[in-house]
């Protein structure tokens, strides 16, 4: 654990501001959820909560079964990370932190295809190996949950209607699974 140097007061209401810095460093947003750990030395640990997260290992065979499907790069990311990812590339890419274009892409709450002559958007934030063929944001009860991502290597062309319509399908699935 990695000290700050910064001290908080408790309100009357129990609450404890996390400064800015801290909040945009870590990408905790207004409405977040975070979970709460406690320690036998006294210690209260903050951890982004993911819902996707939960379903990691549902994530890797589904992300399978979608790569088997199509010949292209399939993965799931929450609203921070790739948190599943098979085939070619996946040691690079898996639990990489996703890149601020994909992060603006779940925002707009729309499904995205790269087209032939698209520029390339990358899947991660520190890779330059991979873009977005498609994705399609994980939606439960109104919320973006995360995204399923179809990936190409760069210079490869557009993604076809088979990952669009595989995407759109998973994401859909997996956002009834978590409002259950």
């Amino acid at each position: 654990m990695k000290a700050t140097g910064i001290v908080r007061r408790i309100d009357d209401l129990g609450r404890v501001v996390i400064p800015k810095e801290i909040r945009r460093t870590m990408r905790i947003r207004e409405g977040d959820p975070l979970e709460i750990f406690t320690d036998k030395d006294g210690e209260l640990i903050f951890k982004k909560y993911s819902p996707i997260g939960e379903l990691t290992d549902f994530a890797a065979q589904l992300c399978d079964s979608l790569r088997r499907s199509s010949d292209g790069i399939a993965a799931i990311c929450d609203r921070d990370t790739l948190i599943a990812v098979a085939g070619p590339g996946r040691r690079e890419l898996l639990e990489k932190t996703i890149s601020p274009a994909l992060s603006e892409i779940m925002d707009k709450r729309g499904i995205y295809r790269r087209e032939t002559g698209d520029s390339e958007l990358p899947a991660a934030a520190a890779d330059e190996h991979f873009c977005l063929a498609v994705a399609a944001p994980i939606l439960s009860e109104g919320d973006v949950m995360g995204a399923v991502l179809f990936l190409a290597p760069r210079g490869a062309q557009g993604a076809g209607e088979v990952e669009y319509r595989l995407a759109q399908a998973a994401a859909a699935f997996l956002g009834k699974q978590m409002e259950s």
